[in-house]
Formats: structure tokens, sequence, C-alpha cells
């Protein structure tokens, strides 16, 4: 499926032209229809003469609506651009084309309409001036058709054109991650929610679960159409209705993205290739703010500039833009910058993770040389070291490689040690480049280092304190510790992480405190004393190396007790189904605080379970 975009300047006959190739009237609202003008995008669709089915977006020619007309044009796959021949070219088709060209679009038609209202000199002089307008843009070549909406000339030949030149158009790829800008959302009395947009990537199928990004909120697609057609799915460059259960209307807006749950991160700000157009009034200046468009989102951005103070009308540089809100783009997608009513430029993100960067940092500057046309290898290793770490799903949404090119590259750059990773299966895996994980691995020792050498008697590290130290989140921090275990570089213990090397041990004057210590609570056996103090980490030391257990705070028993006693009740309740606090203090002559403490204790270790004033034994 393919979608069609109409351009060029207003009252230059774009709605007319629509509504005679496709019998549909794009213009939706009363005030269009009275004032002869289109305000906003409308949608028609066609079946051309070789039997392919086109979606058509219709969108307004006026300056003050050109952030309409983006909100339309970001999904196409070709332009129909739109010059009336009693005007020909005109300010907001020159505006119109250098938006198409920024975008990307690289297939279409130009179509001069009202044809018989002019000579056929003053049409060769409009032909040539169009030419002369396409002349090293992204659709300089495409073919000129002349046509006349009110007589049906030149309609049949447009639409074999169309045809011709859908041809030559590649369809979009799917990468596995559906995204739907949405343009539109309203409610249907009977149905609910509805919205629509160009679905750009990825299939939609009814019943799935789907999520408003970024607003969060979920909804299951009750329905799908396009086309006025209802299918179980639809794949990437349709023009898609989709009926939302779980969700009102009102709480979604124009620019918001409907898409998987948890599929695409939002971004605070991205790195991009900015591509300045010839007529902007003047140069772009660093930290300026702009008003960003991408997808059908519409949103106020700073432009810093990485290169120089400013960038020159219709030069090239690389930038960074921070939208005053995050948003779902992923590398590859293009983007466009106007500021009062004026397109300034746009092109195309690179990378979505992007942090602050240093400007006229060359190591910058060449990183985004490679990510725009460098090899495979290259750019997947530039992806990672700016998002370590990364995983394959990571990789596939901040790529434009599917996962066919991906998945041999990354065992590529493995076997060549330019890549780490931290599972032998790619699909459970955190990769690093080798000097991150180096980084990694050495942070780690000195970590674990420090942390022996301070508590010499801790088995180790808690494992969140370690995991903050390497700044990893949770999911990856795991990965990392399991990669080193296996390497044996340190040992898990659930809770806390040691160096492989590490053994605990007590200095003589610590030996002699311990043995002092343990000797006296051996003494006191059921109800020992309370009252000893001694260092937290001996006791936990004792503790660790089973000599002795500690029921709760201040309640300190030696094993030996403890085992008679664990013994005794196990007995005490095979024989009587149950024990109370009060038959334990009578059992063991102790006292109701230490009867309380101990039996408190078997219930968090899951021994027996409490039954109103008595305790079982759990299964």
């Amino acid at each position: 499926m393919y979608v069609i975009g109409t351009a060029g300047h207003v009252d230059h006959g774009k709605s007319t032209l629509v509504e005679c190739l496709t019998g549909i009237d794009p213009d939706r609202f009363q005030e269009e229809k009275d004032r002869g003008m289109t305000i906003d995008i409308g949608f028609a669709w066609v079946t051309l003469p070789s039997g392919r089915e086109v979606s058509v977006v219709d969108v307004p020619g006026h300056e003050k609506f050109v952030s309409n007309m983006l909100a339309g044009v970001g999904g196409i796959d070709m332009a129909l651009l739109v010059v009336a021949a009693d005007e020909s070219v005109m300010p907001q088709t020159r505006e119109h084309l250098a938006i198409l060209d920024l975008l990307g679009v690289t297939n279409g038609v130009v179509v001069v309409t009202k044809e018989d209202l002019v000579d056929e000199d003053w049409l060769e002089l409009v032909y040539a001036e169009v030419g002369e307008l396409l002349t090293g843009t992204t659709l300089e070549g495409v073919e000129v058709i002349s046509v006349s909406a009110t007589t049906g000339s030149g309609i049949s030949n447009l639409m074999d054109s169309i045809d011709s030149a859908l041809d030559k158009t590649t369809a979009k790829k799917d990468f596995n991650r559906p995204r739907l800008p949405i343009d539109r959302a309203f409610s249907i009395s009977g149905f609910g929610t509805v919205v629509t947009g160009t679905l750009i990537d990825g299939f939609l199928s009814v019943g799935q679960e789907v999520e408003i990004i970024p607003i969060g909120l979920k909804a299951r697609i009750r329905g799908l159409q396009s086309h006025g057609k209802s299918e179980a799915n639809f794949g990437p460059g349709t023009r898609v209705a989709a009926n939302l259960s779980g969700i009102e209307s009102t709480q979604i807006a124009r620019g918001d993205v409907l898409s998987f749950p948890n599929l695409i991160d939002l971004s605070e700000a991205f790195d991009v290739r900015l591509n300045v157009v010839e007529d902007a009034p003047n140069p772009l200046r660093h930290n300026m703010f702009v008003t960003l468009h991408t997808g059908s989102s519409e949103v106020v951005a700073r432009l810093r500039l990485l290169e120089e103070e400013e960038v020159q009308p219709g030069n090239s540089t690389w930038a960074q833009l921070k939208p005053e809100k995050s948003l779902p783009v992923l590398r590859g997608d293009h983007y466009i910058i106007r500021s009062n009513m004026t397109t300034l430029g746009g092109g195309s993100i690179l990378d979505t993770r992007a942090k602050r960067h240093r400007r006229r940092h060359l190591p910058t500057l060449q990183k985004l040389e490679s990510l725009e046309s460098g090899t495979p290898s290259e750019i997947i290793l530039n992806i990672i070291e700016s998002a370590v770490p990364s995983t394959l799903d990571s990789l596939l949404s901040s790529s434009t490689m599917q996962e066919e090119e991906i998945i041999p590259t990354v065992h590529l750059l493995i076997a060549e040690k330019a890549l780490m990773s931290t599972s032998t299966s790619l699909e459970k895996s955190y990769f690093f480049t080798v000097k991150r994980w180096e980084e990694i691995c050495g942070l780690t020792k000195q970590s674990l280092n420090l942390f022996h050498a301070q508590f010499p008697l801790r088995q180790g590290i808690p494992r969140e304190e370690l995991r903050n130290r390497l700044a990893l989140s949770p999911e990856s921090f795991n990965a990392v510790v399991n990669a080193l275990e296996e390497t044996k570089a340190l040992r898990d213990f659930t809770s806390l992480i040691a160096l492989t090397s590490h053994e605990s041990h007590l200095t003589e004057e610590q030996s002699r405190i311990s043995e002092v210590y343990v000797g006296s609570i051996s003494k006191g056996k059921f109800s020992p004393r309370t009252d000893l103090e001694v260092d937290e980490d001996i006791l936990n030391f004792l503790i660790d190396k089973g000599q002795l257990v500690r029921a709760s705070d201040g309640i300190v028993f030696s094993s030996d007790a403890f085992e008679e006693m664990l013994d005794g009740v196990r007995s005490y309740i095979s024989q009587h189904g149950e024990i109370t606090v009060g038959d334990f203090r009578d059992l063991f002559q102790t006292s109701r605080k230490y009867a309380l403490g101990f039996m408190d204790y078997l219930d968090q270790q899951q021994i027996t379970r409490r039954v109103g004033d008595a305790r079982i034994l759990r299964e």
C-alpha cells in the first residue's frame, strides 16, 4: 500500500484535483467548503489503472496552515506537487517543495492544473519555470503533467504517470515496530474512540493491546479500517483508522503516536543532520528556539549547533534538537524546523539518545558522520557506544537496519572482539563496546577491592550499592554480574557480591573478642544476655560462620542453643499440634521476651505459621 500526498500553493486546485481523481471530496469541514480553501488535511483513495489502490492525503496550501500540511505529509511515499497554470510557481509552491526535499521524498509527479485557462505558449513558460524550480531537489527529473479538473483533460495521463512513479517507489519496510503517528482522534456513536494516521512501520491487528505515546495510556484495538473496509490487520504504508477501547478520544491529540507498550523509548534530545533551506530569511543561530515537526507532532525545541555559532541559508551542519517535551522518535525519522511561519530547514535523525555534546568536538562529529554513512558495523558500534548497554531490541529500534542484517553484524563484531556480549544468546544479551566493558570490569574490581579493604569481615558489598556505582539498570547489572561470575571474577551471594579471592577473617584481637562474646552468649543458653556490646561486623561475621543466630534486634542465640530449641519446638508441635509463646517459655524455662523473639524468627524463616495465639509447622 502506498500513500500519495499533495503539495502546492493555496488555490492551485489541489482539493479539486483529488476529488476529480478519486470521486471523494477531501475537505471535511463546512468552513472549507464555504471558503473554498483547505484548512486541514483531508483524505481520499483511488484505484489506479494497474489495479493498485492508493491513499491520498490532501494538504492545505495557505501559509497559515503549513503546520497542518506537515502533519499529513510525514508518511507519504510520493508527492503530487500542484502548480496552477494561470499563476505558475508561487511562495508556498517553493516552501512545500523545500519540505518534500527535506523529508527525502524522491518520487512524484508535478501536476500543472487549470490548463484550460491558458494558451500553449504560456503553458510552456510554466513548464520551464517548474523545471528550473525542481533542479537540485529530490524531485528533479520527475514527470510534469498538465490537466484540467474542470474538463477532465489530462486526468487519464496523470493516473498512468502516478502508476509509473509508484513502480519506482520503494515500499515502506517492516521493522516490526508498529508506529501510527495520529493526525486525528474523534468519537463515533456506538463505536467509541477512533484514531487515524499513516502506519509507517510494522503491523497492527485487531485485539492487540496498544499504547498512546507519550501520554502512556493503554488501549485495545477493537477494529481496523482502511479506505472504508474492515480487516483483521494492516501493514506499513497504510492509511489506518483504529477503533480503540479503554480510552477516550479527548485524551488523545494530534502528534501522539500509537504503538505497542514499552516498544519505543522517548527521546529527550536527538542528534541530527540539519539542512538549511536557501530561502531562510536569516542564518540559524546556536541555542535559538524553533518549532519542530516530526511525524504528526509539533513542539517547540531548542536548536544546538555543534560546529559553529550560526549556519547560513543553503548550508548543512550537525546539530542537536532538544524538544520541550520528550518525543517517540527513531533513528532515520525526518523532521522539519520552522519559525515565524517560515520553514528554516530539516533533515534526518541520527541518534535518539543524544547527550549534551562539547561543541566543535572532533570525535563527536566523526561519530555522527559514521552514523550517517558508515558501514553496518560502524553504525552498530556507534549506537552501542552512545547507549551503553544495548540489547538486540534497542539496536533494532535505534537503527534503520532489519534483524536479518543486525544479527550477522553483531556476531562478526563479537568474533572480532570489538563487541562484548553478556550471553551466548543474543536475544538475552546486553552488548558493550570493548572499551566500555573494560571500564565496567575495572570499576567493579576497584569497588569490590575498596569495600573489602574497608569492611574485611563482611561477606561482600550489597548488590544495590554496587549497581549504583556502575550506573546500570537492574536488568543489565544482573547480566553483567552473571557474565563476570562465569569468568570467576566475582562471587554472587544473591544480596551480596564479592571478589572470588576475598575471604573474611578475624584478627587476633577480634578473635579474642569473639571468643569472649560467643562464650557469654552460649553460657546464657536459652536466655542469653542482651546487654553485651560487640562490633556489628564481628557479630555479622559470627552469624555468617554459623556460630550465632540473631533472632531479633538485641536477642542472639548460640547456634547450639538455637538448634536445641528448634528441635524442641518441632517435637512439641508434632505431639500437641501447636505451640504457644507460653508453652515455649515453660518448655525452655525462659522469659516471654526470648520466647516471643524466637517464635517470630521462626515465622520469618517460614518454619512455623501463626494461627491465632499459637504456631503450627509449615508443610
